[in-house]
């Protein structure tokens, strides 16, 4: 016998994905429920055979990742990561060793910007590589050792950040 949905049950829906229940009316077969669904942004009437609960390791790996990313978007929106005070206002040149080419120069900002954008979405990779359900745990922590790599690869660019805190940090060596 199948349970009623509840206000605030995580349910599928085939096409929408994931959301939540806002409303039910009815019992039995003829439930009728409002969703509200994240990914669309939209509410959608829906049928009781049109939705199916998740279990509740789902829900609590949706509520995971959807306050992961609620977390990474409150952070970004606070304060951006800022630029060392040295970098402020400067350049970087692109010079090529042909000099009858032009040399590519672009603000440092700019720049900065993008290798953030490419540790944020790093973080979110990560966070969906947790939480995906189809991975068994060998394959995750396969696909984050190749994450920790690409953390490792960017080190580099950790004296744009003004805050250590802010830094890449690949894998770590056993003496530290």
């Amino acid at each position: 016998m199948a349970v009623d949905f509840m206000k605030g049950d995580l349910v599928r829906h085939e096409r929408h994905g994931i959301g939540r229940v806002e409303g039910a009316s009815g019992a039995g077969e003829g439930q009728r429920c409002t969703v509200f669904f994240p990914r669309g942004g939209e509410r959608v009437a829906a049928v009781r055979e049109e939705l199916v609960l998740l279990s509740d390791a789902e829900a609590d790996a949706y509520d995971l990742v959807r306050l992961a990313l609620a977390d990474l978007e409150r952070r970004s929106e606070e304060s951006a990561v800022p630029l060392g005070q040295r970098w402020q206002g400067g350049e970087l040149i692109l010079k090529p060793a042909d000099p009858a080419l032009a040399p590519k120069v672009l603000p440092i900002e700019a720049f900065f910007h993008k290798i953030v954008m490419v540790r944020d979405q790093l973080r979110v990779l990560e966070a969906k590589i947790n939480a995906n359900k189809a991975l068994a745990d060998a394959e995750k922590v396969e696909l984050q050792q190749y994450v920790t790599r690409v953390y490792g690869s960017m080190t580099t660019f950790n004296v744009l950040f003004r805050d250590k805190a802010d830094w890449f940090v690949g894998q770590k060596s056993g003496a530290e």
